[in-house]
Order: C-alpha cells, then sequence, then structure tokens
C-alpha cells in the first residue's frame, strides 16, 4: 500500500489468504502468513507468528479487536488495534478504537478516533510515584 517494496520482503515467502467482497464472517479469525481481507469480519483478527500481515483493503471491515505483528489498513475498523512491529495507515483508513503500535506510517486522510499510543519494547505501563508523604503537620 504505502510501501510496497518494504512490505514484499516482510511476506515474500508467506502464503495468502483472502477473504472476498461480500463475504461475512462472525467469530474470531486466527491465521499465519497473510490474511488479505475484502469482506467483513465480526470477531477479532490474530495473527500468529512474528511474520503475520494483516492488509485491509477500502472495501474490507473489521468490527473486533486487531493482533497482529504487521497490518496495512485502507478500511474500516471498528474496535482497538494491537501491532506488535508496523501499522501503515492509508489514506481511506477509519479506525474508531484505541491504537497501541511500535511502529507507524500514517498517509494524509486516514483517521482515528480514540487514542493512540506507541509501545516501546518494554510493555510496561509506567506508573507516577506515589507522593510523599509529610511526617510534620501542614499549616493551616
Amino acid at each position: 500500500m504505502l510501501n510496497r517494496k518494504r512490505n514484499d520482503q516482510v511476506h515474500r515467502h508467506a502464503e495468502t489468504s483472502l477473504i472476498s467482497q461480500g463475504t461475512i464472517i462472525r467469530g474470531d479469525v486466527r491465521f499465519t502468513g497473510t490474511l488479505h481481507l475484502d469482506g467483513r469480519i465480526e470477531g477479532a483478527v490474530l495473527g500468529e507468528g512474528s511474520n503475520a500481515v494483516f492488509t485491509l483493503s477500502e472495501h474490507g471491515q473489521v468490527h473486533g479487536e486487531v493482533r497482529v505483528p504487521h497490518a496495512m489498513l485502507n478500511g474500516q475498523v471498528t474496535g482497538d488495534i494491537y501491532i506488535s512491529e508496523r501499522l501503515e495507515l492509508a489514506a481511506q483508513a477509519r479506525v474508531v478504537g484505541d491504537v497501541r503500535y511500535s511502529s507507524l506510517e500514517m498517509a494524509a486522510g486516514a483517521q482515528v478516533n480514540g487514542r493512540i499510543a506507541h509501545q516501546g519494547d518494554d510493555h510496561a505501563q509506567r506508573e507516577l510515584p506515589a507522593p510523599e508523604l509529610r511526617s510534620e503537620p501542614v499549616p493551616a
């Protein structure tokens, strides 16, 4: 989509599965290799393995969570997105939900209606330190 040369290197030897336009799947979808969605999934999209790639065409829709290492989105996702490696949002991408990513490329026109947060290698939530307790009384 946005950078085909690099994307071809990611899944050069992977098998590709296609869910065509007009097809609706109700339930979670787990896949390895590459999944290309032109239809609609009502459930979670779960990529297994570090080379799993999810591509969503401008006609494709997901109503559920997306958890994959690599994704190239140009359709509509209603649900939270968790990308452990690289996320590309093309111009017609529409996301209603929170996005967590390691690397992000976003084209002009793409929309995210939710929180966008980078997840580092530690993936740990950092908390603010507790306030210091005073041993002396506070003046009134």
